[in-house]
């Protein structure tokens, strides 16, 4: 399942870069964005997000 962030809730602290295995998040204009080509659905960003700003998409 692909993962999204909410743009209100990223604080823009990079956490989420240096933790994906897949390397397919960036930042842009301050925020988090997710590739969702090269994202492999692990997870990882999602819990190691201090602002809980990455989730699931329904």
């Amino acid at each position: 399942m692909a993962v999204k962030v909410d743009k209100d809730l990223c604080v823009g602290c990079e956490t989420c870069i240096d933790e994906c295995p897949s390397e397919a998040i960036t930042m842009s204009g301050g925020i988090a964005v997710i590739d969702k080509e090269k994202c492999v659905d692990c997870n990882t960003c999602i819990d190691c997000c201090p602002s809980a700003a990455i989730s699931t998409e329904d």
